[in-house]
């Protein structure tokens, strides 16, 4: 199988491009690609072309994509909540060809134009819900239960909007098409343009008797749960997709996805960088001076580590591997113990003694001493 483009090569934009950017490099690529032109078309190039603007365009496929890249659409993808974004072409053009190539051909390309409307089955909206969740949550994974507002579709007439099959006909004005053709002038002079059919509305059918249970709309609102799987190493602000989740498709199309945006509730202790975790230890300044050994906590447990004789304030140690797994590459962070070196504010008479002991004891000069030296160069 070949190995795909990157979306940003194929539309020849920056990694930063503008969305007004992004179509106009569509708008001039659809044109040269496009199978009916006779010069320079190339149905492939046009799908791939397609394909990236379909995915650039929406705001969360891009952001999906600059994340996860390819994966991010295939099944069994990270953001997909176990599937990927699913296929392209259901955002369909955001104008219709008739624009692209009346300047191209002259009076609408091919001799007819479509109005903005599309034809037919069209999948639903999608939907954005945010989730939150506890910080141990994204590090260990959950299974866990949501509930949202759901337009199911009529259990009697199964999406129709009709009380019985029979009561479906084709729409008398526009054959079942969904649309009619009108001529009309432009500024070139004449061009056929197709409309949603006034009758049906795009549907092609019309119905003689509305279902009785939801009143013709094909659907009832209903408060849906299902069970999604968080994954370990999921960061705050990525999205899990409920695919077929989302808004009540159109003329009998699927219903969008739902995407659950993740929000996770900081920890009192831990704090995450990426990957790694940052954890601040107090120790008593007599264990930084002699070196100890303590147990610090990590996201997976107890840990024993050393602290060195003659620890310095500042002194940052590193767990390896004790971070929090990557969503792709499944390999953990590192954990940061920051130590900060407690010096007390009181002291009893047996420890004044024997610090004043110390202090006696020591024949070096002090830090303090050394510093003034340096000024009296």
């Amino acid at each position: 199988m070949a190995t795909k483009r990157d979306y940003y090569e194929v539309l020849g934009v920056s990694k930063t491009a503008s969305k007004d950017e992004i179509k106009s490099a569509y708008r001039k690529l659809a044109k040269k690609y496009h199978p009916d032109n006779k010069e320079t078309g190339d149905e492939a190039k046009f799908k791939e072309v397609q394909e990236a603007y379909d995915v650039l365009f929406d705001d969360q496929k891009r952001s999906a994509y600059d994340r996860f890249g390819h994966a991010a659409f295939e099944q069994g993808g990270p953001n997909a909540g176990q599937g990927g974004f699913g296929g392209f072409g259901d955002a369909g053009f955001d104008f219709d060809l008739g624009d692209i190539f009346g300047s191209f051909f002259g009076g609408g390309f091919g001799g007819q134009q479509r109005s903005s409307s599309n034809f037919g089955p069209q999948k639903g909206n999608d939907v954005l819900m945010r989730l939150k969740v506890d910080f141990m949550d994204v590090v260990n994974g959950k299974d866990q239960d949501v509930s949202f507002d759901y337009d199911e579709d009529c259990p009697h007439c199964h999406g129709s909007g009709a009380d019985s099959p029979n009561d479906v006909k084709t729409c008398n004005t526009c054959g079942g098409r969904g649309y009619v053709n009108r001529r009309k002038q432009v500024i070139f002079g004449y061009a056929n343009v197709q409309e949603t059919c006034p009758d049906c509305r795009g549907k092609g059918k019309n119905i003689s008797k509305k279902c009785s249970e939801c009143g013709g709309v094909g659907y009832k609102h209903i408060k849906k749960t299902i069970k999604i799987h968080i994954p370990a190493g999921i960061n705050n602000g990525q999205q899990i997709r409920a695919q077929g989740m989302g808004g009540v498709g159109y003329n009998g199309g699927p219903h969008g996805d739902l995407y659950i945006e993740i929000n996770v509730k900081p920890h009192p202790y831990f704090n995450r960088d990426g990957n790694d975790i940052h954890l601040d230890i107090p120790i008593d300044f007599v264990d930084a001076i002699l070196g100890s050994k303590i147990e610090v906590p990590t996201v997976y447990g107890s840990e024993l580590i050393s602290i060195p004789a003659g620890t310095q304030v500042g002194t940052v140690l590193k767990l390896k591997g004790k971070g929090i797994q990557d969503l792709r590459t499944k390999k953990p962070g590192d954990q940061y113990i920051h130590l900060q070196i407690k010096i007390p504010t009181s002291l009893n008479r047996k420890q004044k003694e024997a610090l004043e002991d110390y202090k006696k004891a020591t024949d070096k000069e002090t830090a303090f001493e050394k510093f003034k030296k340096m000024f009296k160069k």
